[in-house]
């Protein structure tokens, strides 16, 4: 887990299907030290991670990526760069399990976006 180590969440706000949850990143967390040394930036497959987490805790459910349809790593997060990171979560059910559309933003930048399936585990 990488939530209240790798980020936290300062707020979050969670209506109907949608979550906006405003997070902040510790940019002296060890994996910045291998990706990368005197450039830091957040791996993807961590920002995914978020995506789990957060959906995980406010729906109280153990979800698992099942189909990721579109994955797109627009703009690199350099943690010390960050004064406002949010993340944003849509979704819905579906036959397969939950379809989820999620987007990070930080400094008002789009920086990754995904959509995909997600299954109880």
């Amino acid at each position: 887990m990488l939530k209240d180590n790798f980020y936290t969440v300062a707020s979050i706000d969670h209506q109907d299907n949608s979550i906006s949850a405003a997070i902040e990143f510790n940019a002296g967390h060890g994996i910045f030290a291998g990706h990368f040394p005197e450039q830091p930036v957040v791996p993807g497959a961590c920002m995914l991670q978020m995506v789990k987490e957060v959906l995980c805790d406010i729906l109280n459910a153990p979800y698992a990526l099942k189909i990721a349809s579109n994955l797109k790593f627009i703009a690199p997060v350099d943690p010390r760069m960050v004064d406002e990171a949010e993340l944003k979560l849509n979704y819905k059910t579906v036959d397969a399990g939950l379809q989820v559309s999620a987007v990070l933003t930080t400094n008002g930048v789009t920086c990754f976006k995904m959509q995909g399936v997600w299954i109880l585990n």
